[in-house]
């Protein structure tokens, strides 16, 4: 029999993906963390929930190791820990907007961790990559397309795996659905449209999806739309042949694509509506790269006297 925990549970997770537009993703991710604090604590009721539990578990998810590192006794990152207490702090505002007596969510703080450090390739780099995809066959066509429209836009892969080929090209604009279903303008470059109509005009097939799987060096592709993973390996695949030895993904490209908005002039909110970032500060971990480059240019070009 369900107790009063396994129902607010079942109905804030329904709550967050239809009233919040929650991706499925992020409700699933929810409930995993969600139902291994309830588990640990033997939560059943609200008012469980109690700073004590919160700590015991907090001690306990610190102390494990992760599947992949218990021969080096390593344990679960502060990064991943947090996933779990930012998790139950909106479920504990759930409680409070609902008057359901249990916790402050405002008891909850996140453990501090290492200020994030970006995966970045040089503007050398950038355009070696972006010109790796030679030749008129349809499979460079189609990479070709998908590197200029990734660095054109700064589109995460998941929303670069969503368009579709009627995509319009008369307009610089392109309207994207992106986390949480919240829709937002980006731009297409005269390269990056050029390649798109290159990669268009030589498909034959009535695919809808506008990247798709193609046959090539005598291997037959079984047809339909590129996956996330799928698109993570064209662009690895590129990266080592233009002689990159970094560890490249399209989310890089997207690095790219803010930092080089910022390096250029661009103000901070605009690169935060383009990347579709909900909070700015998620977006100001690159100007921590643009500083950096500045002071670069200062102690290269300034008088010291």
């Amino acid at each position: 029999m369900a107790n009063e925990i396994d129902k607010l549970q079942r109905e804030f997770l329904e709550y967050i993906e239809i009233e919040k537009g929650s991706a499925l993703r992020t409700v699933e991710n929810y409930a995993h963390y969600l139902a291994r604090f309830f588990e640990f604590g033997k939560i059943k009721n609200a008012s469980d929930i109690t700073d004590a539990s919160v700590r015991e578990f907090r001690l306990w998810l610190n102390r494990q190791s992760t599947g992949n590192n218990r021969a080096t006794g390593e344990t679960i990152s502060k990064k991943t820990q947090n996933y779990y207490m930012i998790a139950l702090r909106v479920f504990l505002k759930y409680l409070t907007k609902r008057e359901i007596k249990s916790l402050s969510a405002e008891r909850i703080e996140l453990a501090k961790i290492p200020e994030r450090s970006l995966d970045l390739i040089s503007s050398a780099e950038l355009t070696r990559l972006l010109n790796s995809p030679q030749g008129s066959d349809l499979k460079n066509l189609r990479d070709k397309a998908i590197l200029e429209l990734l660095f054109s836009t700064g589109l995460r892969v998941s929303e670069l795996c969503s368009l579709n080929n009627d995509i319009d090209l008369s307009s610089p604009e392109l309207s994207i659905r992106g986390k949480g279903g919240k829709v937002r303008v980006v731009f297409i470059s005269d390269d990056a449209k050029k390649a798109v109509q290159g990669y268009l005009s030589a498909r034959k097939d009535m695919e809808e999806a506008l990247f798709i799987k193609v046959s090539h060096e005598g291997r037959k592709e079984k047809a339909g739309p590129l996956t996330r993973r799928s698109i993570e390996r064209i662009v690895k695949g590129h990266a080592i042949k233009a002689g990159i030895s970094k560890k490249v993904t399209p989310h890089v490209v997207r690095h790219s694509f803010a930092t080089d908005l910022l390096s250029n002039g661009a103000d901070i909110r605009s690169v935060q509506m383009m990347l579709g970032h909900a909070n700015i500060a998620t977006t100001q971990i690159y100007t921590h790269v643009t500083d950096k480059q500045l002071r670069e240019v200062h102690a290269k070009f300034h008088s010291k006297r």
